[in-house]
Order: C-alpha cells, then sequence, then structure tokens
C-alpha cells in the first residue's frame, strides 16, 4: 500500500466556507462587512484595552482633565474642541481611528507603555463598527429578554 498524504477533515459547511471567498474573489466580488453588533464584536476589544482609562472605572486620566468615556454613547459621540472621539459613520472624522491608527507613540492608543496593544483585526473592527454608525447597546444582562414571534405553521395536520 502506497502512503497517503492525509488531508484535513472538514464539514461540508467547512468546505463551502474555504470554498466560496475564493470563488467570490476570483469573479471580482467581495462580501459585505458583517453588521457589527456592540455586545458581540466591541465590548470586548474596548474591555481589553480602553476601559482601564475611559470606562466606568477609569482612574480618571490626567490631573484636572475630565477622563474620555468609551463605554457612554453620549460621551463618545460628545464633541470637544470641534472633535469627537466617535463620529459613527464616519472613521475618517473620528478621533478613535487616527489614535488607534497612529504610530507616534504620543498619540497612540492604548498607550506603548500600558501594555495593552490592538491587533490589525481589532483596528479594523472598531473602524467598521464606526463606519456602520457605531451603534452602542446595554450590557446584555440589563437588556429584557424578547420572544420571538413564532412561525406560521402551513400545515396544520
Amino acid at each position: 500500500m502506497g502512503s497517503r498524504i492525509p488531508t484535513p477533515k472538514f464539514t461540508r459547511w467547512g468546505r463551502v466556507g474555504l470554498v466560496i471567498p475564493g470563488l467570490m474573489a476570483a469573479m471580482g466580488l467581495s462580501a459585505a462587512a458583517p453588521n457589527l453588533e456592540f455586545n458581540r464584536d466591541i465590548r470586548r476589544i474596548l474591555s481589553e484595552n480602553c476601559f482601564q482609562c475611559h470606562g466606568p472605572d477609569a482612574g480618571g486620566g490626567k490631573p484636572g482633565k475630565k477622563a474620555l468615556r468609551l463605554d457612554l454613547a453620549e460621551a463618545a459621540y460628545a464633541q470637544k474642541n470641534g472633535t469627537a472621539a466617535i463620529k459613527p459613520g464616519h472613521p475618517e472624522q473620528s478621533e478613535v481611528v487616527r489614535r488607534i491608527q497612529s504610530t507616534d507613540p504620543d498619540d497612540r492608543m492604548p498607550p506603548p507603555d500600558s501594555g495593552k496593544s490592538l491587533s490589525a483585526a481589532d483596528r479594523a473592527t472598531l473602524t467598521e463598527w464606526i463606519r456602520q454608525g457605531a451603534a452602542y447597546s446595554k450590557h446584555w444582562a440589563y437588556v429584557p429578554p424578547v420572544r420571538p414571534t413564532s412561525p406560521e405553521v402551513k400545515h396544520t395536520g
């Protein structure tokens, strides 16, 4: 018996997940960015990298200055000196995007001395979320559950 090169085991859907993006790229099509949700996609990034200084338990930032809050939509959207940390729908006008993309250590967020850093994927996710409107939502524990509507029964027998 000859030796066979082992092939990775995929589920039927795993193969489709690999083939479809390749076919779309070959046809010159791109998949639309998925709708990002604050609780599912954004809260983790901000919590791990930003909330220590810009969240509910922030230490207050620089002495004499009120820390920017990124956990509250109204604070993040607020204009200060003609600039908003987050301008929904406009990442190019959002200070957050400028800061997370900056290579200047004095402007970069999170600061290099914080021990935190955003991956390229996290930076892209935050930028896309802002492009999609930067919709905030309450923590899931404070959102009352909603029963979905029952589907219409076509065959009652």
